[in-house]
């Protein structure tokens, strides 16, 4: 064994932990690799970042654009709600104009009462077929709270149960439901003997 090949053996007995150069610059040449990977790593998830950021706020901007526009077209439509309604009601304004018109130059009331008269039930019809609007008539039925607004009551022995009397003011459906009740007059029963002890009173009175 030649001197040379000695003291490398004996230089690797005093340090067995010493690595080689050659290893040693391998070493080296794969950790900077891994630093290098890992800037471009955390470049790429910082570039990843941005663009989700981005992302959500174009999205945040287009819901409240949405938004905006939901709410411009729901006030729009409040608006806007009745004007079939109106368009329907414009012809019947029209008849009326035409009535009171023709009322001043032939001072005609017969005439006028039966133009009016036609003109209002042209318009009920036109409610009723067009938008469910009914008016009803309650004198005769039996008293219901929900349809009748009892402004007067009328005791009677006449009857056995309270029936309306008299409409002061007719009611109206919005097609099944009450849209206005009508004002009523009631008859409210009392019994035979009571309606004749009230007489008997009255007399002695």
């Amino acid at each position: 064994m030649s001197e040379q090949e000695v003291n490398k053996e004996h230089q690797e007995t005093e340090n067995p932990d010493k690595k080689p150069a050659k290893q040693e610059s391998s070493d080296q040449a794969t950790q900077a690799v891994s630093e290098k990977d890992l800037q471009e790593h955390i470049r790429q998830l910082e570039q990843a970042v941005k663009e989700s950021e981005d992302q959500l706020l174009r999205k945040a901007a287009e819901f409240e654009n949405f938004r905006k526009r939901l709410s411009r077209e729901k006030e729009e439509s409040i608006k806007y709600a009745n004007a079939a309604l109106l368009v329907d009601v414009l012809p019947i304004i029209d008849d009326f104009e035409r009535a009171i018109q023709s009322a001043a130059e032939s001072k005609d009331f017969d005439a006028f009462h039966t133009g009016v008269s036609m003109i209002e039930k042209q318009m009920v019809s036109m409610l009723e077929r067009s938008w469910g609007l009914k008016r009803f008539s309650a004198t005769g039925e039996p008293f219901d709270p929900e349809k009748h607004e009892a402004i007067a009551v009328e005791e009677t022995d006449k009857h056995d149960s309270e029936i309306v009397l008299e409409d002061y003011q007719k009611g109206y459906l919005l097609h099944d439901r009450v849209l206005r009740p009508a004002k009523v007059k009631v008859a409210r029963p009392v019994a035979p003997g009571e309606a004749g002890d009230d007489d008997e009173h009255n007399k002695e009175s």
